[in-house]
């Protein structure tokens, strides 16, 4: 029977976005993954991606017992500002108040109960929003800071492309990924981290000293988040590959877990 349940490889759950998609006054709502971050489950981590369409909050503790692994994938749209206390600066950019919902209360519930959790730009934020930080909505107005976002009317791939280093902090996980404290990223990104949450320790800075990595200080399992994509095309960026091993790694660790605990159920003698 557990053999039976746990025969096939980890599974990772991955949230989708809830999207209008069509012209305008016919246009339907769609729940969405993006390929590239499903890809870089499978390919990167060696992990099954799966989704949950229409989980909600309630439904969190349930469906995290399904899974041995949770990635919060980026996203066109924007965490809602009332999660931190502000007010819609552009109402012409996209916001996902479903998503919000299930990804705040998922983040936390990761993160007491010790699931691996990897966040990805719009993930990244949720994460930090989740635990009580806050974000710049639009850090391209920001003094100091720079325009992070992608060039338009460009290849995706030159989208893509390495934009500006980020410095690591020495002796971190990061820094064993990338075999050196400073690495070329990409850069995608109109929102950032304003107020780091409590609890967040910083591992990647840019050069204008916003933050675009850190990890939960003291987490249980794998518990890391990125402002730039290391989910494209990871398995041709030796860095990007390392962060997805070590999440795939973190994954496993958590699928034996659970087998040895429903093997362990399973051979307990029924009480009369």
């Amino acid at each position: 029977m557990y053999t039976d349940v746990f025969s096939h490889p980890p599974m990772v759950w991955l949230p989708a976005d809830h999207r209008l998609l069509g012209d305008h006054g016919h246009a339907m709502p769609y729940l969405l993954l993006g390929d590239k971050y499903a890809r870089a489950v499978k390919v990167g981590a060696h992990a099954q991606p799966v989704m949950f369409p229409l989980a909600d909050a309630v439904q969190v503790p349930q469906l995290l017992d399904l899974v041995d692994g949770v990635m919060l994938t980026g996203s066109p749209s924007n965490v809602h500002p009332s999660h931190f206390h502000e007010e819609v600066h552009d109402p012409s950019l996209p916001l996902d108040p479903e998503r919000d919902s299930l990804t705040l209360a998922l983040v936390r519930a990761c993160v007491e109960q010790g699931v691996p959790l990897l966040g990805i730009c719009r993930g990244f934020q949720e994460i930090n929003v989740a635990l009580g930080g806050s974000l710049h909505q639009a850090v391209h107005t920001v003094a100091g800071l720079m325009d992070h976002r992608e060039p338009d009317g460009v290849p995706i791939e030159q989208q893509y492309a390495p934009s500006h280093p980020v410095r690591l902090e020495p002796g971190s996980a990061l820094a064993e990924w990338a075999g050196g404290t400073e690495v070329m990223v990409n850069s995608l990104h109109g929102q950032g981290i304003k107020r780091l949450a409590d609890g967040l320790r910083p591992l990647a800075v840019a050069p204008d000293g916003l933050i675009e990595a850190f990890e939960v200080a003291g987490a249980r399992a794998f518990a890391y988040a990125f402002q730039w994509h290391p989910e494209w095309r990871c398995w041709e960026n030796p860095f990007y590959s390392a962060i997805f091993r070590a999440f795939g790694d973190a994954v496993r660790r958590r699928r034996q877990a659970r087998l040895q605990e429903g093997r362990a159920f399973a051979a307990t003698p029924e009480k009369p």
